[in-house]
């Protein structure tokens, strides 16, 4: 968005509808993991990866919606356990928080200022897609606000 190069290809899934059948979980048992997980404070992709790599009862999730019919952000809205704040936006949170802190320990350095001003922009653009959804009318991007829900 804020550079001019190009975006780079990668690989895609390849295209399945069914959970393969070395991965047979209960449904039920993997919602469990995923709100556990959430509890302990991991993100939803990070979710994702544990039950990849860790799975459930030993067994590999490969694909959480191929095996629930759910998203992950889907089974945390149903259990009352979703974030406060959307994972791209907190995201962008930390990485203003740590922009703002480097400029205050070196107020000469002008790409990072720059950078810190491309990062708002950007979170001052997502607050508007997500406010009256997932954010309060209300809510206003301050650095202030982003450091304390972190």
């Amino acid at each position: 968005m804020h550079t001019r190069r190009r975006g780079s290809s990668s690989s895609d899934k390849p295209v399945a509808d069914e959970p393969p059948e070395w991965s047979e979980v209960d449904e039920d048992a993997i919602e469990e993991r995923v709100v556990e997980l959430a509890e302990q404070g991991h993100t939803p992709s990070e979710i994702g990866l544990k039950l990849r790599d860790e799975g459930v009862q030993g067994t590999p999730i490969p694909n959480v919606s191929l095996a629930t019919g759910k998203k992950v952000t889907e089974i945390l809205e149903d259990n009352d356990a979703e974030p406060d704040f959307p994972e791209d936006l907190r995201n962008l949170f930390e990485r203003a928080v740590r922009l703002r802190d480097h400029m205050n320990e070196n107020p000469g350095d002008h790409q990072n200022k720059r950078a810190l001003q491309n990062t708002e922009s950007k979170i001052r653009r997502l607050v508007n897609y997500y406010r009256g959804d997932e954010l309060d009318e209300d809510f206003t991007y301050s650095y202030d606000t982003a450091k304390e829900h972190l």
